[in-house]
């Protein structure tokens, strides 16, 4: 069968909710040729191969909602379109990329089909994408296929491309809360929120973070005046510029003493419990080279902790312990560092990984002359050998710090100005005041790590990521920006102006992407067509936008998805079944559908579905709405309508030439119709008019705002 072929056609990004999912999602066409009358079933031995290749497969319940569900199917006959969706997750899957959302559908011609499947990133999931068709192809033809290669090629990309997991543990939070993320660049830049709602991460930097506050935390001696100025417990210590002025601060300060750069991070650098003067110019020579100044300060004994303090309140705290490898007699010092500490998962050089890899560097020689050893030494059976005293922060002791010291870790953040701050702090017990024991606050760090104490050796994780999102949207305040979403067949972009011309009889400052071009109040940013993504993308991103209205035609929903995750009003103004798109396979009324009502099934549960009651498909689209449904209607007569209100809804209708508001029985004249000019120019305008109106209410707009704006409207 070697003849037979996969051919991948197209490969879509579509970047936001879409008629798929409420995910971006990778949409590929694909043409399985003569594979078309060869299902699973009638190729011999592939349903095995795959599984034996893939075990997880057996987890995938598929359509039957059961373990093994997806085997079943392969045993009983399914097309390789399908099978190509399947193994793209569980190859996502293995690499560690979560998701897990997929689809394969056919087309509009024999052969093709498309393969819909959850993007988290464009190029890891392309990878995935074509690995799998390459995996399906070798199975079908009863090749080898190195899976184990392909997945750490995967991973290899998706540890390069995806958000770290200290960046990842914020957006997770903000997800879990309904917070819109939009990642901003190929970095840990992070939106969290749209327009004015919106708030910036950066790692574990905000965009309430001070840029003074970072400077001074950088500089080690400054932060130490400041702290020891306001009564935090620091080191005595003096900055020094050449090993005779180190020795000499060093015996002035007394021994033992810690020798640092002034400006260095990660650890680099820095010797502790240094006793001899060949030991401290050996120091300095080295941290000379990690930073433009260095500090000699005095040791204190103890443990080395790291706090992290969001907020104006400590969140997290973990502690480090020395490093230490056991002789057997037989192995190097450097065999056994390789063996006994660096082979520990939580040690490595990715960003999931907790602590790094102990190297044989400059602080590492040093521990080992002191106990008139290197790096080549054999140690007896038995034999501690110390190797690192700093640098393995990765036990989690929240529990255990004294409320005294909670309270000087959240006053040196204070100090030095940082929201977001780790606080690295040495005393014998955290459970105790700082004061009984001699401890100090020896840094204080912006931009902190946090894998720590989400990922700790031992002890409890702690859900850091939901402390930095509660700090910046805290728990009961509105984040979501007022976003209008417009889709329909016809008269969308008056309704979109209507809106908007309404909304600027307010305070907000109002942001617009339509067919006619895009405009923040009344000024024209761009002529062009912007109802479409990148359009309504650039209003989420504009920090001075207070409400958005987006207009949004099929081909946009269809080749990109929508430009928010969810809105607060989605309004759909018609459905027309000739209104198709043939070359997204959508040819009837029932497609067009399902891409319209991608807009209400975003409609927030706190928000309305506007729809319009004389058209039976759109008003069918009530029952996907989770919010609350405002029906408008030229007539006021339809069934659906009547129902509406006998239940007490709300809807907008003309009667008797007005224009009539209605909760239930209680039907309120808004205006006369004969008094809109508008209708002068436009005898159809009168149906967007009442959607218009009907948004008017569902944003509890005034009366008096609603008919000044209708009668007052130009086209902008």
């Amino acid at each position: 069968m070697s003849h037979k072929t996969i051919k991948i056609i197209d490969i879509k990004s579509i970047r936001g909710p879409n008629m798929w999912t409420y995910v971006p999602v990778l949409e590929a066409w694909v043409d399985i040729g003569d594979l078309e009358d060869f299902p699973s079933d009638k190729i011999p031995g592939l349903p095995e191969r795959l599984v034996a290749w893939l075990p997880g497969l057996m987890e995938h319940r598929c359509s039957y909602e059961e373990y093994g569900g997806f085997v079943k199917r392969l045993h009983e006959g399914t097309w390789p379109a399908h099978i190509m969706e399947h193994v793209t997750l569980e190859l996502l899957s293995m690499a560690g990329v979560p998701g897990g959302f997929g689809r394969a559908r056919e087309a509009d011609r024999r052969s093709v089909y498309k393969v819909i499947v959850h993007n988290l990133h464009d190029e890891v999931t392309r990878l995935a994408l074509t690995t799998a068709r390459d995996l399906i192809m070798a199975a079908i033809e009863d090749k080898s296929f190195d899976v184990a290669e392909a997945v750490e090629e995967l991973k290899d990309l998706a540890e390069d491309r995806l958000l770290g997991p200290s960046t990842g543990s914020i957006v997770n939070a903000a997800m879990e809360r309904k917070i819109p993320t939009m990642r901003l660049a190929e970095n840990n830049l992070v939106q969290l929120g749209y327009g004015s709602k919106q708030r910036r991460i950066w790692t574990a930097e905000t965009d309430q973070t001070s840029a003074i506050a970072e400077t001074i935390s950088r500089d080690k001696d400054l932060t130490k005046s400041l702290l020891k100025a306001c009564g935090v417990p620091v080191p005595e210590g003096v900055v020094v510029e050449t090993a005779d002025d180190a020795w000499e601060a060093a015996e002035d300060i007394g021994l033992p003493v810690v020798v640092k750069p002034s400006d260095g991070n990660h650890g680099r650098g820095v010797f502790t419990n240094l006793m001899t003067e060949k030991e401290v110019r050996t120091a300095f020579s080295v941290a000379v080279d990690e930073g433009s100044s260095v500090i000699v300060e005095r040791f204190i004994p103890g443990n080395e902790h790291r706090l992290l303090v969001v907020g104006g309140k400590m969140v997290a705290a973990a502690r480090g312990d020395f490093a230490f490898v056991k002789g057997d007699g037989q192995s190097t010092i450097e065999q056994l560092i390789e063996t006994q500490i660096n082979s520990s998962p939580s040690r490595g050089p990715a960003e999931e990984n907790t602590l790094n890899f102990v190297r044989i560097d400059s602080a590492v020689r040093l521990e080992l002359e002191r106990q008139g050893l290197n790096a080549q030494s054999v140690p007896a059976v038995g034999h501690d050998v110390l190797i690192q005293r700093n640098g393995n922060v990765s036990i989690d002791v929240t529990d255990e710090v004294h409320p005294d010291v909670a309270h000087v870790v959240a006053l040196a953040a204070r100090v030095v100005g940082l929201d977001v701050a780790g606080i690295d702090l040495v005393a014998e017990d955290i459970s105790k005041p700082l004061a009984g024991q001699r401890g100090a606050i020896v840094e204080v760090n912006a931009g902190p790590g946090l894998l720590m104490h989400l990922r700790p050796s031992a002890g409890t994780p702690r859900p850091v990521g939901k402390a930095i999102v509660d700090y910046l949207f805290p728990p009961g305040e509105d984040f979501n920006l007022p976003i209008v979403g417009i889709a329909g067949s016809r008269g969308k972009t008056l309704v979109a102006q209507l809106i908007a011309s309404l909304l600027q009889l307010t305070s907000m400052n109002v942001g617009l992407a339509c067919s006619k071009g895009m405009y923040f109040n009344q000024r024209q940013l761009d002529d062009r067509h912007c109802a479409d993504w990148e359009s309504g993308h650039r209003l989420m991103l504009n920090r001075q936008v207070d409400v958005a209205i987006i207009e949004n035609d099929n081909r946009g929903i269809l080749n990109d998805g929508l430009p928010y995750e969810r809105c607060t009003i989605g309004v759909v103004t018609n459905l027309d079944p000739t209104d198709t798109v043939p070359e997204c396979a959508i040819n009837d009324a029932e497609g067009i559908y399902k891409v319209m009502r991608s807009q209400i099934d975003v409609v927030l549960p706190s928000g309305t579905g506007v729809l319009n009651a004389d058209d039976s498909e759109v008003a069918d689209m009530a029952r996907l709405c989770d919010g609350e449904v405002i029906f408008f209607s030229r007539f006021g007569d339809a069934a659906c309508l009547t129902e509406h209100l006998a239940k007490g809804g709300r809807a907008v209708f003309s009667r008797d030439g007005q224009i009539i508001v209605a909760r239930g029985s209680d039907a309120q004249p808004l205006m006369a119709i004969n008094s809109i000019p508008l209708l002068q120019l436009r005898n159809d305008a009168l149906e967007s008019i009442l959607a218009a109106v009907a948004v008017g209410v569902a944003m509890n707009l005034s009366r008096e705002i609603m008919s000044t704006g209708i009668q007052t409207f130009s086209h902008l």
